[in-house]
């Protein structure tokens, strides 16, 4: 199988992407296009907290500090 994927857009926070796969076996190509939206910190806080839960802890993730975080959160009750 061969595969990669292609950067398509950025608009803001929101970036396209498609992924291409060929099968070798019968040589059928199936692609996806996929768009990620990339929100900050703030935004992501006050969404769990707008469905109720409570931020307990915000780490750097291990294998990209600085670049993406773990939220931990838990909901009363």
């Amino acid at each position: 199988m061969e595969s990669w994927t292609d950067l398509v857009e950025v608009s803001g926070s929101l970036v396209t992407f498609r992924g291409t796969w060929i099968f070798a076996s019968d040589g059928q190509v199936l692609t996806s296009d996929s768009t990620l939206r990339f929100r900050d910190r703030d935004e992501v806080r006050a969404s769990l907290s707008g469905h109720g839960y409570i931020v307990d802890e915000i780490r750097d993730a291990p294998d990209r500090p600085g670049r993406e975080f773990v939220f931990l959160a838990s909901r009363p009750g």
